[in-house]
This record gives C-alpha cells, structure tokens and sequence, in this order.
C-alpha cells in the first residue's frame, strides 16, 4: 500500500509474508462516471433542500407521500438488511431468489452496483478510522478544522476519489456469483426504473402530467436524496457523535436519532463490535427495523442461520468505564 500518511489516521501496513497484499484499489473512475456521480449527489440535494417551501405551498399530495414512502423503504431495506447485513456480512443466510431480490432492491437506492457497495464496505471494516479506510471522517486530524473536513469527506466527498476499491480483493465471492454479477452489470437499468417508476405511477393512478411531476420530485429526487444523506450520515456522523457503550477498534458510535430513517444503522457502535451480527441495535431500547425484517424472514423460512447476538458477547463487549478517548481528543 502506498499512500500519504493523513494525520488523523494511523497507519497499518501489511507485514511482508513471502508476496506483497493485494492492492486496496484498482483501476479508475471515467470523467463520465464522475460527471454522472455529481449530478446524482447535487440534484437530489437541491430537490430535498426545496422539499419544504414547495410542501407549505404546493405539490405534496397523500399519493407523493405514499409513493416515496414506497420507494424509501423497499431500496432502503435493500440496502440495509441486503447490501449490508446479508451481502456484506453474512449475517444470514438465504436461497438464490431472495438473494437477487436483496440485491435488486439495493440497487434501487442509486447507490452505486452491488458488487462495488461490498467492497467499498467491507475495505471501510478491515482499516476503520486508519490509512486505508476509503472515509474515515478523521483522516484531517483531530482538530475541529480538520474534524470538519473530515466530516464532509466522510459525508459525500470520498465517493469523487477516482479510485475504484478493489473487488477481488475484498469482493471476491461476490465476483464469482454469475446472478450478482448479473445484477451488477444491470445497475444502469435498475438506477432508471428507480428514477422513472414513481413518476409512471403518479401518470397512471392520477391520469396528469401534474400527477406525474409531483410524484417525481418526491418519489424520486427527494427520497434517493434523504436516503443517500441517511445512508452517508452513517460514514459521517456515526463515527464522530454519539454514545460508544460497547468495545470497538475503531470510532464507530451509536446515534438514536437516525435510528428510524437508518432502519437500524445508526447503532454503529454496535454493529462494529460484532459485525456479523444480524441485530445492531443490541442493547435495551435500540430499535432496529432491518433486524425485525430479517426475524420476519427467519420466521417464514426464507433465512435461516441467522446471527443474532447472545448476552454472552454482548457483556464480553461492554466498556468497563466511562472514560472515552475519541470525546476527549475533540473536548
């Protein structure tokens, strides 16, 4: 690995054991595919940034609310208990059906293909908040300068790095699944569906061109854009505020008032004590959708060896003290 030490990350290199590690990363990002990635990122933002005055005056009808709530939840779910928790983790296992289903319906949060979204992941777990983590909001420095660029490269500015994760190295089962591949290959197609299917909907059920307008600005832009900012916030904000009650590696917190819009994520600190695990809300109070879902399919047989966490590891992983390092770098 050959890369500039950040100051606010320490360094891990691989010993030398006969042959060098794989690369971190591999090949790079078309000005296409970064010109698209801009596009994706501003006009979703700029539609949720005006979300609020054009709803106090105009344009939100029960159907918009219906259709975005609609899209949210089934790529978000897609996104948590299949991208992240199955696919990532395996944190249950499951057929070949719903495998692709999983797969699809992440795909559906323009998020990027499947295959890419693993490894970018599962690099973020093997370096977390050292060299190598593709957005640890602390690779500036501990300062609260640096702590702010930190935050927003952590946020949304690490995706414009030209660099692409390298998937043999830290997707390879997924490489050699033809029908994930098959949905890789088929993001562009499945990112379009996500685009255009509230918009067909709001024309077909209200028979208007205006129909169709409204449930595109909220179908579409609005909801992919507070789905992607949720989803970030998790790189973000997760590992910078918030409570840290079990033993990690790494900074990871849990944040309680993303819990609902992350369908669980935001119990990072949970999660990254036991990564596997299928619940990350471990703890007393800590609501966590995704596992419910996940309990809902163990229950009609569609997963099964599913890892749910025991009092055993979670007591094996509980802080002895109050006493927090990360709050204290930042006091």
């Amino acid at each position: 690995m050959t890369s500039m030490t950040s100051p606010g990350l320490t360094v891990d290199r691989p010993r030398a054991r006969g042959r060098p590690a794989p690369a971190l990363t591999e090949g790079r990002k078309s000005t296409t595919a970064v010109v698209v990635m801009w596009v994706m990122v501003v006009v979703p933002f700029a539609a949720l940034a005006a979300a609020v005055p054009v709803a106090w005056g105009w344009g939100l009808s029960p159907l918009d609310v219906l259709i975005a709530m609609t899209g949210y939840v089934i790529a978000g779910l897609g996104v948590t208990v299949g991208f992240h928790r199955y696919l990532t983790h395996g944190s249950f296992k499951t057929g070949r059906p719903l495998r692709v289903a999983l797969a699809v319906a992440g795909s559906l949060s323009v998020e990027g293909p499947v295959i890419g979204w693993v490894a970018d992941h599962r690099r973020h777990h093997a370096f977390a908040d050292r060299e190598g983590d593709p957005h640890s909001p602390w690779r500036f420095g501990h300062s609260v300068r640096g702590l702010a660029k930190g935050m927003v490269f952590a946020h949304v500015g690490w995706m414009f790095n030209r660099d692409f994760t390298n998937r043999a190295r830290f997707a390879k089962d997924l490489l050699a699944d033809p029908a994930i591949r098959r949905v890789d290959r088929w993001f562009p197609v499945l990112a379009r569906v996500s685009l255009l299917t509230p918009p067909a909907a709001g024309l077909l059920i209200t028979g208007t061109w205006t129909g169709a307008a409204t449930a595109f600005f909220w179908g579409t832009l609005v909801r992919i854009a507070l789905l992607h900012h949720v989803t970030w916030s998790i790189n973000s904000v997760c590992h910078v505020f918030g409570d840290r009650p079990l033993t990690t590696r790494d900074r990871a917190t849990n944040f309680w008032p993303l819990a609902i819009l992350s369908f669980g994520e935001s119990w990072h600190n949970g999660h990254h004590a036991d990564p596997t695990c299928a619940r990350h809300g471990m703890l007393p109070g800590q609501i966590d959708p995704s596992a419910r879902v996940i309990r809902w399919l163990e229950k009609l047989g569609w997963a099964h060896a599913v890892r749910w966490p025991t009092q055993a590891r979670i007591a094996g992983r509980r802080r002895e003290t109050d006493h927090d390092p990360v709050r204290e770098s930042i006091a």
